[in-house]
């Protein structure tokens, strides 16, 4: 408990800085509008960020979530039968083929749902994936997805609407309650996405993790991969575990054992009475941009490739 307030000091004086409204809330390096073009081309965001297609290698998630690249990626279809890739301009819409698999078949569980046709789809990954040029630290490896709140009702919408069109906040009291646009089609949605063998962890905001706590009467196994978060309110964060076989790839640790109910429940208490400052908390310090040296060696030649 102690840890969990320490975490929420540190981290609540982290998030001044992060993005409000419908952007994902990981923190990242400040983006560069400013710099110039050579200047980026010194960090991998830079590289990785200019890359338009994937490359022509065998898939494989290279490094860590929040260190990596991904050779071989697949793009998911701008439109399908159960969704749509939402931002295209962002052109994000890449990853390992097993997330392309996992969108798919979470978005044809999300169309059975009352209400919903399928799902509207988020941030995947680059082209390459690597360090994004703005948002994300995470996301690199073609591994994590991230799936709007809104209901996918209308999946003809053209290219320019996805870029215009807002996701729905589902939070109040700054993520302690669930507001009124959560409804049992979100709770059963992100339990399918857990449910999936493939996925390792979900994150979404404390309240709905709480919430559903309340809701589930049967099989409650799967909460233990929903796991709150700051933001994640206008959408939620699927991240998959390494794919079998894949050399290179580094999982995250599992998360505690249990369902996690009381944890996410600590953390809205800290919503509603947030502890005094901790005098030991370290102070934050400004995140180094990445290189293409700090990323595992194999990342220099997914690059290179044509």
């Amino acid at each position: 408990m102690v840890k969990i307030r320490r975490a929420f000091t540190l981290i609540s004086t982290l998030l001044l800085c992060a993005c409000a409204g419908g952007a994902d809330t990981d923190i990242s390096g400040a983006p560069l509008p400013d710099v110039d073009p050579a200047t980026l081309q010194a960090f991998a965001k830079g590289q990785f960020g200019g890359k338009r297609v994937a490359s022509r290698q065998t898939p494989s998630a290279l490094g860590s979530y929040a260190r990596g690249c991904v050779a071989g990626a697949e793009q998911l279809a701008e439109t399908g039968p159960t969704w749509q890739a939402m931002r295209l301009s962002r052109n994000r819409n890449w990853g390992h083929p097993e997330l392309v698999d996992f969108v798919q078949t979470l978005s044809r569980k999300a169309a059975a749902q009352p209400g919903w046709n399928g799902l509207y789809v988020g941030d995947m990954s680059q082209p390459r994936g690597g360090p994004m040029l703005t948002g994300h630290r995470s996301h690199q490896i073609g591994l994590d997805v991230d799936v709007w709140m809104l209901p996918a009702r209308n999946l003809t919408l053209s290219a320019a609407e996805r870029e215009n069109i807002s996701s729905i906040s589902t939070r109040r009291s700054s993520g302690a309650y669930v507001n009124s646009n959560w409804t049992r089609q979100h709770h059963e949605i992100i339990k399918a996405a857990a449910q999936d063998k493939r996925t390792a962890r979900i994150f979404v905001f404390p309240g709905a993790k709480v919430q559903m706590c309340k809701d589930e009467k049967g099989d409650r196994a799967w909460l233990r991969k929903v796991r709150p978060w700051w933001g994640h309110h206008y959408h939620f964060h699927v991240r998959l575990s390494c794919p079998p076989g894949t050399r290179g790839c580094v999982n995250q640790d599992a998360p505690p054992a249990g369902d996690g109910c009381a944890d996410a429940q600590q953390w809205v208490n800290n919503i509603l009475n947030p502890p005094p400052p901790d005098p030991n908390a370290p102070k934050p310090k400004p995140r180094r941009e990445l290189r293409v040296a700090d990323l595992p060696q194999q990342c220099a030649g997914v690059l290179a490739s044509q």
